[in-house]
């Protein structure tokens, strides 16, 4: 069968302008072109399509792909077997991942040798025990909580005030850089996005580059920790989240 440009964006989930780049650069080009010139597609192309957007969603560049897939020596099964490969490697991560970012809230039982004047003063109106039962339930049984919750406990009202004010002061100067139009990937931000990683692991748990970019990512799919950032400064969410992904990038 031949299928037009359209049906085969349909069909793959992505754009009809994405399909007329891929044929520009040469990286899937039609087999075939009806009389008045419009592409036409047929299943050899969709099973090259489907080899591209796998190799995509592995976040290879689009000239990797190109060379993977024009490699003479690779056959069908070649291919199938890397990405399995690939794919299982990248879910073995993903569930790592996902298990310390579950822990990640930071929502710990904090502070629970204050009185409540002294909790005010640290945390506002802010309650940490209003996270503290979500928190122990989903992730009570992980190394990092367990951790964090030692850390926190030990914790008297000085070392939650100079808690309080590194983030504050971090904050600011995060505000400041922002403010001065420095991209979210420059060497500035990327310092500022370490110095965060490093602030959560001498305060709470050991955090490393592949639960830091997670934590980025829940800062923007969480609302309570998205309302937490906007409030300092409007799209810092965001901004915070490319600085901490380009971050653990350039440390790889």
């Amino acid at each position: 069968m031949a299928y037009t440009v359209g049906k085969v964006a349909d069909l793959a989930g992505v754009t009809v302008r994405t399909l007329h780049h891929y044929d520009e650069i040469g990286l899937l080009s039609p087999s075939e072109r009806s009389h008045s010139g419009y592409r036409r597609y047929d299943d050899a192309d969709l099973e090259r399509l489907q080899q591209i957007l796998f190799y995509r969603e592995l976040g290879f560049s689009l000239e990797e792909i190109a060379a993977i897939l024009d490699d003479p020596q690779a056959e069908p099964a070649t291919h199938m077997r890397r990405q399995h490969e690939l794919l299982t490697g990248r879910i073995k991560r993903l569930q790592e991942m996902v298990t310390a970012i579950e822990f990640a809230m930071e929502a710990t039982k904090v502070g629970i040798n204050l009185t409540p004047e002294e909790r005010f003063e640290v945390f506002g109106d802010f309650d940490p025990d209003d996270h503290a039962e979500e928190a122990e339930q989903r992730w009570g049984g992980t190394d990092a909580y367990k951790e964090s919750s030692r850390r926190t406990a030990r914790y008297t009202k000085d070392d939650w005030l100079r808690h309080k004010q590194e983030n504050e002061d971090w904050g600011r100067r995060f505000t400041a850089l922002m403010d001065s139009g420095a991209a979210p990937d420059s060497p500035e931000a990327m310092d500022l996005a370490e110095e965060h990683r490093r602030l959560i692991s001498r305060w709470f748990y050991e955090c490393h580059y592949e639960i830091h970019t997670g934590l980025a990512d829940m800062y923007l799919a969480d609302p309570r920790f998205t309302a937490t950032y906007e409030a300092i400064h409007p799209g810092m969410t965001q901004y915070l989240n490319t600085a901490i992904h380009a971050n653990a990038i350039s440390r790889a």
